[in-house]
């Protein structure tokens, strides 16, 4: 499958954020605690160079716990702020609120020196399409300020929000990369909901997935659908979750694309258990 999927806003937002950069004291980045590296728009380091950075790994809740502890880690090693996050939760914004202002340290110790008291830190949020910018946005102001939404490409234009007297947020359209080198960043992507599956193979999505997680997760499929993961090939293993999940049609034939749909967004929806496609290298 080759995974192309650059819609021509992006374009347009990029060289947005190139001129607003200037503006803003820290760039907050949200990733996708599932994929945290496939989830980077590499553009973003080069775009943020010189500024405070914080990311925050995002549905944590959904990754493996001990893959969450080392992505943080491999991302404070490489000199960013890390924050685990569930962004429908409230309960960790005042976490986050704080490493801003400690991210921020050296710039409001400049801005006091000169006589600047209590100027709020201008920080952007940005992120790949459907990473839960907006849902963060919302969840740390306390108020429905953005649009939300569960499909890629919902935020469209730029605006600026007055979280509190220390902190302005500037949200982004999500972006993605025009092409991606690495055709398994689209597919962990794709797995994700990061990109449109209307342009998507789901029936070849279900079955990567069937065989990534009977290697790095045994037993997830079986405690979920009751089949035998050491009994055929990912093809057989759908066939068995369809009938597990009565994916029939009429004449007994089994609906490999409903239950292919279903499958993926039971993977995206958590039900399988905290589940985490790739590993700090």
């Amino acid at each position: 499958m080759d995974f192309q999927w650059y819609p021509g806003h992006m374009t347009k937002a990029k060289r947005q954020m190139q001129e607003d950069i200037k503006l803003i004291d820290l760039v907050i980045e949200l990733v996708d605690a599932r994929i945290p590296q496939s989830s980077r728009n590499p553009d973003i380091d080069a775009l943020g160079k010189n500024k405070a950075r914080l990311i925050l790994l995002n549905k944590a809740d959904l990754a493996d716990t001990e893959k969450n502890r080392l992505w943080k880690e491999y991302f404070q090693e490489k000199g960013y702020f890390a924050v685990e996050l569930d962004a429908r939760n409230r309960a960790g914004m005042k976490t986050i609120q704080n490493v801003i202002q400690e991210a921020c340290r050296e710039k409001i110790e400049r801005d006091r020196k000169r006589g600047i008291k209590n100027r709020p830190i201008r920080a952007m949020v940005v992120g790949i399409p459907n990473v839960g910018k907006s849902t963060f946005i919302n969840t740390f102001a306390g108020k429905a300020c953005t649009k939300t939404g569960n499909k890629p490409g919902v935020t469209k234009g730029k605006q600026w929000i007055r979280l509190n007297k220390h902190t302005d947020l500037l949200d982004t359209p999500g972006i993605l990369w025009p092409k991606f080198d690495d055709q398994s960043v689209g597919m962990r992507l794709a797995w994700i909901g990061s990109m449109n599956d209307q342009l998507l193979n789901t029936d070849e999505l279900a079955l990567e997935l069937i065989r990534y997680l009977t290697e790095a997760y045994p037993g997830v499929l079986a405690k979920r659908y009751g089949v035998d993961e050491q009994a055929g090939e990912p093809a057989d293993l759908l066939g068995g979750i369809a009938q597990n999940r009565n994916c029939i049609r009429t004449g007994s034939e089994i609906d490999y694309s409903k239950a292919s749909a279903l499958f993926i967004d039971d993977f995206r929806a958590g039900r399988l258990g905290r589940i985490t496609l790739e590993t700090p290298i």
